[in-house]
């Protein structure tokens, strides 16, 4: 233990120069938990996660590829954590720290420790290449960056070329916070505390009810990324309505394999076990076998077994793979598993981008599970779902959910106002303004779940909402029946694959600049694994070849990886209007006949 003690993560800090950045260490003791803002939040409708934790003190929060940890042990390093950060940012509030963690223990402690020291938390993925890293870090105007000794070669010369401090968390903290008799944190014994009582961390006041908690970046669909505003408002506004709908109880314990740079995976995979006090088993990234044995309790107490899991389609899709490979000739296998999931676990859930037919069908055949469907967006967190309890129907995302208003409209020719064919909420429909059984339209949100602004982009703030104040998805719904379904977006330069949204336009920028291309277009080729494919339909110069392995290196450099085309197809011209258009629809049609390569 006096190994720890004596820990020390270092602290990068820029002298104010961009040609060096200088190292120095923080010591870093249990003494120095005591020093941070002793004020609590008394009286504030906003409660945010980590004043959650003296509810549930010696509870398991969090399991990862290290151990398990308490909800003390959590909060105690966190509370540790935020003293550091509001020394970097000079005691100053609602700066922006953008941090790149792996999926462990230290991401819940960043951000626990931005959410205590007052301040915005930016998360960023090791999934995107350098530049798209710098692009959220000077567009955030992050004051602080903060990583590990394993992202530090990716995140150091960033912080190097845009002059900000950098601070890179080792394992002490996270290796505090571990249980090391299976009952208590390593930290539990250092503070002379009742059982459930925890030192007080955070702002004072009403802070959380008024201030911003959380950037999450844009696909980019519409031009470059844009960073989602969310206050603490928002956040509690969405889990607490989550919490409701989908049936939470601190005896829950969620799969967590999704990336955690998402509302899917920092809402409702993360935030809302770690608000009831339930448990999340993280997962270092997505692999079949692992999650399997996961989902099947493989060598686990039945006390410590999976009982919620949520995914993207395409990660069932790969989950159906891997069991017709390892389990479907074997009938007792076959067998066992459908009793396992069927009994065992509560809820499997499917969103982030629509779920295929026959992935819903062999889903339930294999686990008995039919899938809940449910539809959301960074801006809003989430809005429809199935229900916990009641028919699924495949293809549809349900109703509202409870805080949340939609409406479907169209569009007045005549002028800017919109006609609103429908209305409604989780308590049913307020109006509507329409004989169809189907019932067509633009899908318009309002609810307090609903992000505050874009950053630093008011006219794209403005124009994402309507002059009454309801939220434009640009999403294409239909209401029959007394359930809402997305028929998709209302661009088709917007592609779902794998559960991200990818910017056709972005794609096609970047393409561009190979110098053997002379034109292309990017369109979304229906694929039942990946919802859709990033299709390039290209035009070269004369005498020039490219292959698609040579594409994709090249755009690997410039893109995410989900972004990077899967398809290529080679023609002599791209037919365009008199405005040099390129109707995507038709030239889908023309290159890949019945979606077919």
């Amino acid at each position: 233990m006096s190994s720890l003690l004596g820990s020390r993560f270092p602290f990068f800090a820029s002298p104010g120069t961009r040609s060096s950045v200088v190292i120095r260490r923080l010591q870093q003791t249990f003494a120095a938990v005591n020093s941070s803002n002793e004020n609590t939040q008394i009286g504030s409708d906003v409660v945010p996660v980590f004043k959650h934790a003296s509810r549930f003190a010696d509870k398991t929060a969090l399991r990862d590829a290290h151990g398990d940890y308490t909800y003390r042990g959590l909060y105690l390093s966190s509370r540790q954590f935020a003293n550091q950060i509001t020394q970097a940012v000079s005691a100053s509030r609602q700066e922006r720290v953008a941090f790149l963690m792996p999926n462990d223990a230290n991401y819940v402690i960043t951000q626990w420790a931005c959410w205590m020291s007052g301040q915005i938390a930016v998360p960023l993925s090791s999934a995107h290449p350098a530049s798209i890293l710098e692009y959220y870090i000077t567009d955030s105007d992050a004051k602080v960056l903060v990583t590990t000794p394993q992202f530090l070669p990716l995140v150091e010369p960033i912080a190097k070329s845009s002059n900000r401090q950098l601070i890179v968390l080792d394992d002490t903290l996270r290796m505090l916070a571990l249980k090391f008799d299976g009952k208590k944190a390593n930290n539990r014994g250092h503070f002379e505390y009742e059982i459930g009582d925890l030192p007080e961390a955070g702002m004072d006041g009403d802070f959380y009810n008024n201030s911003n908690a959380l950037f999450v970046y844009t696909s980019g669909t519409t031009g470059k990324p844009k960073g989602v505003v969310l206050s603490h408002k928002n956040i509690q506004s969405q889990v607490s309505s989550l919490v409701d709908a989908w049936k939470w109880t601190e005896k829950d314990i969620i799969l967590h394999t999704l990336p955690l740079y998402h509302i899917h995976g920092i809402v409702n995979v993360l935030l809302c076990p770690l608000h009831v006090g339930a448990r999340c088993v993280m997962l270092p990234k997505f692999d079949a076998s692992s999650v399997w044995t996961q989902l099947l309790a493989v060598n686990v107490q039945n006390t410590e077994r999976v009982n919620v899991f949520m995914a993207v389609p395409t990660i069932y899709a790969k989950l159906i793979q891997e069991y017709e490979q390892r389990f479907n000739k074997n009938d007792k296998m076959k067998e066992y598993i459908h009793t396992v999931c069927s009994t065992k676990i509560r809820l499997m859930v499917s969103g982030s981008a629509p779920l295929p037919r026959p992935i819903f069908e062999r889903w339930e055949e294999i686990t008995g599970h039919r899938l809940l469907e449910r539809y959301g967006m960074s801006e809003i967190g989430m809005a429809l779902s199935n229900p916990v309890d009641g028919p699924r129907i495949p293809g549809t995302v349900g109703t509202p959910l409870p805080g949340i208003e939609v409406r479907i409209t169209k569009s007045d020719a005549a002028g800017p106002e919109t006609e609103v064919l429908l209305q409604g909420s989780s308590k049913g429909l307020d109006k509507i303004n329409s004989s169809h059984k189907k019932i067509d339209g633009h899908l318009e949100v309002r609810g307090s779940g609903i992000f505050r602004q874009y950053w630093k982009k008011p006219e794209a703030t403005k124009e994402a909402f309507t002059s009454d104040g309801w939220f434009k998805t640009g999403d294409i719904a239909q209401y029959e029946n007394g359930v809402y379904k997305i028929l998709g977006r209302s661009s088709v330069d917007i592609i779902k694959t794998g559960g991200y949204k990818v910017s056709a336009l972005n794609v096609e920028t970047e393409i561009l600049s190979h110098p053997d291309i002379q034109d292309c277009a990017v369109i979304g080729l229906p694929d039942d694994t990946w919802g859709q494919k990033v299709a390039a339909i290209i035009v070269l110069h004369p005498g020039k070849e490219l292959i698609l392995s040579e594409l994709r290196e090249f755009t690997k450099k410039l893109l995410p990886e989900y972004a990077v085309p899967t398809v290529l197809k080679v023609v002599d011209a791209i037919p365009k209007n008199a405005m040099g258009k390129v109707n995507k629809v038709d030239l889908l049609k023309t290159v890949f006949p019945g979606n077919k390569i």
